[in-house]
C-alpha cells in the first residue's frame, strides 16, 4: 500500500515547494518594477548653480559640496551671473542642472502675476537667509532744495546715476519692482548694470551716485562699503509698507554699530527690506538628494547672523515656490533614522524600498490565495497520474489485445509504484481509492475458479 506520511513537516514542505516559486517570481518582478519607479540609488554627481565668484552663494555652495562629499555625492559648482540667470537655466529643459540659488523677486516680470513660469517645474528646499537691499550712495549726492539730505525714499534717486546690478543677477529685476511700487520707471534714473567689482570702482571714483546690492551681509563688497568714509546706506523708512505691497520682502533693522562697534558704524539703526534666498530644485530631482541637501542647509544656515536668530533658517515657510515633499519630511521629522546607523546609500535604499515592499505584500495577498488550489492539485496529481495507465490496462483486458499474464505483471509494477507514493493524511482517501481500483482491475484479469 502507498505510504501515508503522518508527519506534519511533509505538508509544510509541500506548501513551501508549491508557494515558493510563485512568491519568488512575483516578489522579484514587483521589486524590479519598484526599483525602476522609486530609483532608490541617487546619482553620484549633481550640478549646483551659484552666482558670481567670489560671493556668498559660491561660499555656501562649497559648504554644501563638502557635506555631500561625505556621503559619496560630488557637487559641481557652476558660476553664473546671479539668481535671474539661475532661474532661467533651471527652467530650461535643455540644461543639465539640479539645484540653484534664487532670491525672492528675481523674476523678469515687474508684477508677480505676469511672471513666465513655463519650462521645467521647480520646487523649493526652503528659505536660507535674508538678502537685504543695500542701497549705498555717495555723501552729498542726494539733494533737496540744493542741500544734501539723507536718502530715505526711492523718489530721491530721480536723475541720479545708479548701478542696479549686473545683467543676469537678481538685483535689477528686484529693484525694478521697488521702483514700480513707487510709481517710478527705469527711465527715471540713469541706470547702469555693471558687474559688482567694476561697479564699486566706478562708484568710489565718482562715476556713479548710488549702487545697489542684493546680498547677504557676508558679502565682502557690502562690508567694505559699510566701512568706507563718505559712503552712506539708504534707510528704507517705509520698510513695513514695502512688505505689504511685495509679500516676498521682509522688513529688517540693521542695528547701530553692528558693522563696527568701536567706530559706531552705522551710527543709527537702519531700516532695510530683504527678499529671502532659496535653494530650488527641479521637480523630479532624486528624493534622496533633496533630503541630503536639506540636511546640508541645516548645518550651513542654522546659526546666528546679523539678521537671523539661531535655528531661524533654513525654514519651510514663506517660500516663493512649492516646497519639495522630501524637504517637508526632513523639516518635520529630522534626518531619516536609518542614516544614524547605516551608510547613506544603504539607509536610503532600505528607507525607500521598505514602503514599496509593504505595498507589494498587500498586492500579493490576493495572489497568494491561488496557492491552496495549486497545493491540492500538486498532491492529488501524484495519485491521479497513475489512473491513465490503469485505464489502459483495463481497456486492454476488455478487448483481449494483450495476454492477461502480461497485464497482471504490468499491474503488479503499477501497484509497486503506488506503494512508494507519500501523501499527507488529508489525502489518504485518494490513495486508498487508487489501490482499490487496482484490485478491481486485477480481479477481472484473474481467471475465475
Amino acid at each position: 500500500m502507498g505510504r501515508i506520511d503522518i508527519k506534519p513537516p511533509l505538508q509544510a514542505r509541500e506548501i513551501l515547494f508549491t508557494a515558493a516559486p510563485i512568491a519568488l517570481l512575483l516578489l522579484s518582478l514587483a521589486l524590479w518594477i519598484a526599483f525602476l519607479i522609486l530609483r532608490p540609488t541617487p546619482p553620484e554627481r549633481v550640478v549646483l548653480l551659484t552666482g558670481t565668484d567670489p560671493g556668498p552663494y559660491t561660499d555656501f555652495g562649497h559648504l554644501y559640496a563638502q557635506e555631500l562629499k561625505r556621503n559619496g555625492i560630488e557637487v559641481e559648482l557652476r558660476v553664473t551671473k546671479g539668481t535671474a540667470e539661475n532661474l532661467h537655466i533651471l527652467r530650461d529643459p535643455t540644461q543639465t542642472v539640479d539645484f540653484g540659488f534664487v532670491q525672492g523677486g528675481s523674476g523678469d516680470a515687474v508684477r508677480v502675476v505676469d511672471e513666465d513660469t513655463s519650462g521645467r517645474k521647480l520646487v523649493s528646499l526652503g528659505g536660507l537667509f535674508f538678502e537685504p537691499v543695500w542701497l549705498f550712495y555717495r555723501e552729498g549726492s542726494v539733494l533737496r532744495s540744493g542741500h544734501p539730505v539723507a536718502l530715505t525714499e526711492l523718489a530721491q534717486l530721480k536723475g541720479l546715476r545708479v548701478n542696479t546690478g549686473s545683467q543676469g543677477s537678481g538685483g535689477p529685476n528686484l529693484f525694478a519692482k521697488l521702483l514700480f511700487v513707487n510709481h517710478l520707471e527705469a527711465g527715471d534714473i540713469r541706470e547702469s548694470r555693471l558687474d559688482p567689482t567694476p561697479a564699486v570702482v566706478a562708484f568710489l571714483s565718482g562715476e556713479l551716485d548710488a549702487i545697489v546690492f542684493v546680498s547677504a551681509p557676508e558679502s565682502q563688497l557690502v562690508q567694505m562699503l559699510l566701512l568706507t568714509p563718505g559712503v552712506k546706506l539708504a534707510d528704507f523708512a517705509q520698510a513695513e509698507a514695502y512688505t505689504q505691497r511685495l509679500p516676498f520682502l521682509s522688513s529688517l533693522v540693521l542695528p547701530r554699530g553692528v558693522a563696527d562697534l568701536s567706530g559706531d558704524i552705522p551710527p543709527q539703526d537702519v531700516h532695510l527690506v530683504a527678499p529671502t534666498a532659496e535653494l530650488l530644485a527641479r521637480e523630479g530631482t532624486h528624493p534622496a538628494l533633496i533630503e541630503l541637501m536639506v540636511q546640508a542647509l541645516q548645518k550651513a544656515h542654522g546659526g546666528t547672523g546679523w539678521f537671523a536668530r539661531a535655528g531661524q533658517f533654513p525654514r519651510a515657510v514663506d517660500t516663493g515656490w512649492p516646497l519639495a515633499t522630501e524637504a517637508v519630511r526632513v523639516y518635520r521629522n529630522g534626518p531619516p533614522l536609518l542614516q544614524q546607523y547605516l551608510p547613506f546609500w544603504l539607509a536610503n535604499v532600505v528607507d525607500r524600498m521598505w514602503v514599496a515592499l509593504a505595498s507589494i505584500i498587500v498586492v500579493l495577498i490576493p495572489v497568494l490565495r491561488l496557492i491552496p488550489p495549486l497545493y491540492t492539485f500538486r498532491v492529488r496529481s501524484r495519485v491521479f497520474r497513475w489512473y491513465r495507465r490503469l485505464r489502459e490496462i483495463d481497456a486492454q483486458s476488455l478487448n483481449g489485445s494483450v495476454p492477461s499474464e502480461k497485464l497482471l505483471a504490468e499491474l503488479d509494477a503499477l501497484e509497486d509504484r503506488v506503494e512508494r507514493i507519500a501523501v499527507p493524511l488529508s489525502y489518504t482517501d485518494e490513495l486508498y481509492s487508487l489501490k482499490s481500483h487496482i484490485d478491481l482491475v486485477r480481479s477481472r484479469l484473474k481467471p475465475q475458479p
